[in-house]
């Protein structure tokens, strides 16, 4: 105990609390790898499969981007030729054909029974491009809008093009009506022209959460040695105080 009350009782419990911290986010790391591999093969598998039909909206509200997200569907939806918001984007992760900056061409779309979904029709260069008008056959994957951020505005002052894909606000600020959670990003057919340009996507989630648990690790090994290295300068230094006092 004396050599606790001689300061090295407040490092030492800093330490243990540190390495503590730092393993419990390696470990964390790992749990988070784990769940990656299995999203990215769930994913994976919702985009490998035939798409089905589109589901009831009385089972719209049991459906959850966990359960749902990218599946792919097939769908009768009407446009009425008006009503298209643009959301921007630089590039895309989950699109071959999306290389620079452009937009997506969001339109709502009447079912057979009378509800609305937003249709994320393709991409396109510049704002000139047909409208969509008619019927149509649509097959395309099911997704979920994106949360705001804190640090860019959700769309312009006009609500014509937009930073996030939030089918539900878009539809609020330009007058839909009520639509659909989700929103459909069509993948066929190509419309006379090819814009605006659909495509398959085709999911690629990051997984470095191994890389992230190694480094946590590390840190926690790195921060040991330096204390044990610490503690045994003390305990030379206070030896040799004792020996000079002798």
């Amino acid at each position: 105990m004396t050599a606790w009350r001689g300061g090295l009782l407040i490092p030492g419990v800093v330490m243990l609390l540190a390495v503590a911290v730092l393993l419990g986010l390696g470990t964390w790391q790992l749990e988070r790898k784990g769940w990656k591999e299995a999203l990215v093969a769930t994913l994976e598998q919702r985009q490998s499969n035939a798409p089905v039909a589109m589901p009831p909206p009385d089972a719209w509200s049991a459906m959850t981007p966990d359960n749902a997200e990218f599946t792919r569907v097939r769908l009768r939806a009407s446009f009425a030729g008006t009503g298209d918001t643009l959301v921007y984007t630089g590039g895309s992760s989950i699109r071959d054909d999306v290389k620079g900056s452009g937009y997506f061409v969001f339109t709502p779309a009447r079912l057979p029974d009378g509800r609305q979904v937003v249709v994320n029709r393709g991409f396109v260069p510049d704002r000139s491009y047909p409208a969509a008008k008619g019927e149509a056959e649509i097959t395309g994957s099911l997704r979920w809008p994106e949360p705001p951020s804190m640090f860019v505005s959700e769309h312009d002052a006009a609500g014509d093009v937009w930073m996030v894909r939030d089918p539900s606000a878009m539809a609020a600020l330009k007058g839909w009506g009520a639509v659909a959670p989700f929103y459909i990003e069509q993948e066929a057919p190509v419309p006379p022209g090819g814009l605006p340009h659909p495509a398959p996507l085709k999911p690629r989630l990051p997984n470095n959460h191994l890389q992230y648990a190694i480094t946590w690790y590390g840190l926690a090994a790195v921060l040991v040695v330096m204390f044990a290295f610490w503690l045994a300068r003390r305990r030379r230094e206070t030896g040799g105080e004792k020996s000079n006092n002798t």
